[in-house]
Order: C-alpha cells, then sequence, then structure tokens
C-alpha cells in the first residue's frame, strides 16, 4: 500500500513539475510608410485581430536633409484604437546628438500628435550608433527620459553588434524595453536575414537585460543596384531614379515561421514578443501580402495555391492565374492550357506565349510575385474550345 501511494506521489510531482506551455508571444506591427495613403485604412482594419501594437514612423534626422515628419492619418490611427508607439528615426550618421535640439523636436511632435487625438502608450528610439558612441547615447536617453511623462514608456531600437560592448548593460538600463534589429544588420548583398544568426542574437540579449525586450523581425525585400561608382544601393518603399539591373531581395516566410515557431516553443528569458516590420499596403511590391504576415504570426502551415481562372464571352477567354493558398508565390515558369480551333492568343506582360494545335504554352520572362488571395491577367484566347481542367501550372 505505500509502494503505491509513493508512486503516485511521485506520478503527481512529475506533472506538477512538468512545464507548461509559454504564453502566446505579443504580436506587433511597425507602421514604416513616410507618406499615408487611402491603403492603410483597408491594412489597419485587416490587421487588427492579429497584432496588438502599432509602432508607427514619426520623426526622421538626417545628417545633411534635416527633419522631417512622416505624414500620418491621425483620424485613422485613433479609430483604430490599439496602443500606439511613436517611433523617432536618428539617422546613425549624424555627427552627434544635441541634446536639447532632439528632445525639443521629439517632445513637440509628440504634443502635435496628442494633440490630433492620439492617446500615445510610448516612444522609440531609433539610432543606429556606433559602439563607441554608446554612452554618449546613454547619456542623450536619460535627458530624453526626464523630459517625457512619467507615464510614457521609452525603448529603443537596437543592434546586434552593440553585444561586443561593455557599455551595453548601462545603455539598456536608461530605457523600459529593447526591440533587438535581426535583419538587414549588415551589409545587404549578404542577405536580408539568417534565422540561425538571429536566435543566437536574440540569446545573447537576454543574457545582457532584465528588462524585456523584442525581435524586430522582416516581412518585406529590397532591391540592390549599384551606383556609378559601383557600390551599392539598396531601394526599398521609395524607388530610386536610375537604371540598371535590380537584385530582389525578400525575407522568406518559411524560415521566419519556423523561427517564430521556435521562439514561442522556447523563448529566451525577458523576450516579450516580435514586431514585424513593415504592415503591408496593397500595393506594397516589396512587402509579404498581409494574409501571409497574418498566417506567420498565428503560426499557421503555409502554402502556396495556384490555379488557374477562365471567363469567357463570345468565344474570347480571359486567363488568369489565382493564388487560394496563405503564402505568397513566385510566378510560375510555365503554364500550358489545352485549346482546340484558336483564332488567336497573346500573352500579357512577364509572359510569352507559344501557340500549338492543341496548346497554349505561357513561359515566363521576368521573375514577380503573386500575393496569398490574388490574381494576376496572363492572357487571353479566342477558341472554340479551351479544356480548364486540362491546364497545368508549373513552379
Amino acid at each position: 500500500m505505500r509502494f503505491g501511494v509513493s508512486i503516485l506521489i511521485t506520478v503527481w510531482l512529475l506533472v506538477g513539475c512538468k512545464p507548461q506551455n509559454a504564453p502566446p508571444l505579443d504580436q506587433q506591427l511597425y507602421i514604416w510608410q513616410r507618406q499615408w495613403t487611402p491603403a492603410h485604412d483597408a491594412a489597419l482594419r485587416n490587421s487588427h485581430a492579429d497584432f496588438s501594437t502599432l509602432r508607427v514612423l514619426a520623426l526622421q534626422a538626417f545628417p545633411n536633409a534635416g527633419w522631417h515628419r512622416a505624414r500620418i492619418n491621425a483620424p485613422l490611427l485613433k479609430a483604430d484604437g490599439r496602443p500606439l508607439i511613436a517611433v523617432i528615426r536618428l539617422d546613425g550618421q549624424l555627427k552627434s546628438l544635441d541634446q536639447d535640439q532632439v528632445t525639443t523636436q521629439i517632445v513637440q511632435v509628440l504634443a502635435d500628435w496628442q494633440a490630433q487625438g492620439l492617446s500615445l502608450s510610448g516612444v522609440e528610439i531609433d539610432h543606429d550608433a556606433g559602439n563607441t558612441r554608446l554612452p554618449a547615447y546613454a547619456e542623450f536617453l536619460k535627458h530624453l527620459r526626464a523630459a517625457l511623462p512619467a507615464h510614457m514608456a521609452l525603448s529603443i531600437t537596437a543592434l546586434p553588434a552593440w553585444l561586443g560592448s561593455a557599455q551595453l548593460p548601462a545603455l539598456v538600463q536608461t530605457v523600459d524595453s529593447s526591440v533587438l534589429q535581426v535583419h538587414a544588420v549588415s551589409d545587404p548583398r549578404r542577405g536580408l536575414f539568417d534565422p540561425e544568426q538571429a536566435l543566437k542574437w536574440a540569446k545573447g540579449w537576454a543574457r545582457v537585460t532584465d528588462k524585456p525586450f523584442y525581435l524586430a523581425l522582416p516581412a518585406y525585400g529590397v532591391a540592390l543596384l549599384a551606383d556609378d561608382g559601383g557600390a551599392p544601393l539598396v531601394e526599398s518603399e521609395v524607388p530610386i531614379e536610375r537604371s540598371g539591373e535590380r537584385r530582389e531581395l525578400l525575407a522568406d516566410p518559411l524560415q521566419l515561421s519556423q523561427l517564430a515557431k521556435a521562439l514561442q516553443d522556447d523563448p529566451p528569458t525577458h523576450l516579450a514578443g516580435l514586431i514585424w516590420f513593415r504592415l503591408p499596403l496593397a500595393n506594397d511590391r516589396r512587402a509579404w501580402s498581409l494574409t501571409t504576415l497574418r498566417a506567420v504570426a498565428r503560426g499557421e502551415a503555409l502554402t502556396s495555391r495556384l490555379g488557374l481562372l477562365f471567363s469567357e464571352q463570345n468565344g474570347l477567354y480571359d486567363i488568369r492565374l489565382g493564388n487560394n493558398g496563405n503564402l505568397d508565390s513566385a510566378w510560375p515558369a510555365r503554364i500550358t492550357v489545352k485549346a482546340r480551333g484558336c483564332e488567336g492568343a497573346d500573352a500579357l506582360a512577364g509572359y510569352a506565349l507559344q501557340q500549338g494545335p492543341d496548346l497554349l504554352t505561357f513561359t515566363r520572362l521576368r521573375d514577380g510575385r503573386l500575393p496569398a488571395g490574388g490574381q494576376r491577367a496572363i492572357g487571353w484566347a479566342r477558341c472554340a474550345i479551351i479544356d480548364q481542367g486540362g491546364s497545368h501550372v508549373d513552379p
């Protein structure tokens, strides 16, 4: 009898000591467009259920161009109602930070936002200071902290390169939280993101700070092109008026999904959540679709489901490519359609057409992406018969 009781007690202790599932990591969004457009309305509305907090670009300081404010839609943000953090971008090439001038600019933009009815929960400073300038940066943050309302949280965007600095512990003590940027932190030619390196940095950051921290993760792409001297130029949201070949780089949703799951299953100490850069708009050609971003944030299995859609009127068929999955897809390399009695057919931009007696073959001419849930016209055909079930899409 005693033996049975001891077994029960042992089992109870083992069950009681089993680690419980960690609570879901908080999911937030950066809004980084300098000029707001009507597309922000739908983007905010459709992101509301999956992302708790908005971190919105408010003000930027450049070495030669001075101060620039983002032109936000304050009524839209007010109606959205989520916690709001204003992000101040201080370019890393600034020779120094004039504490009084910078603080005055920040306090003024915050006051202007509040005058427009916006309730701010915090301010984030994004400054790529070199390691030798971290002590001066810490002094600036103390100065700024004293000028902010006591209830307003202060955070910073942080660089993995700071992990090698003995000044880092003192720096993170000046703020309430930090956001470790683990994307595009070095030469973009080496890629936007390395998930293994990002996880190492996150674990390293957890050993430095005893305050909450977040990871800033990429949901976007850039293009690389060369200037007249051959140096790389990075084109992102704003087009660069320059001809020449562009090499497109895009963060891989599958890699980010795997990293997010690893962080959820075994989060580093003090990791509070993930912040995705950036809120995608319907016309944002270098960002994941919001459908894909939401699927990654939810931890859903990712898949593309490509298929052809036909609409016919008086023997004229419009041929469209659709993606019914939750993962954005590259344009397929080859699409074939069984058809007979065709008087004419043609491909639209991005594809070339080869017409045979009973087959239409569309071949990709350039790279492109079809967003999850999206459609794209690829061509037309005037034919007696199109066998819709005989079409085939090659990745």
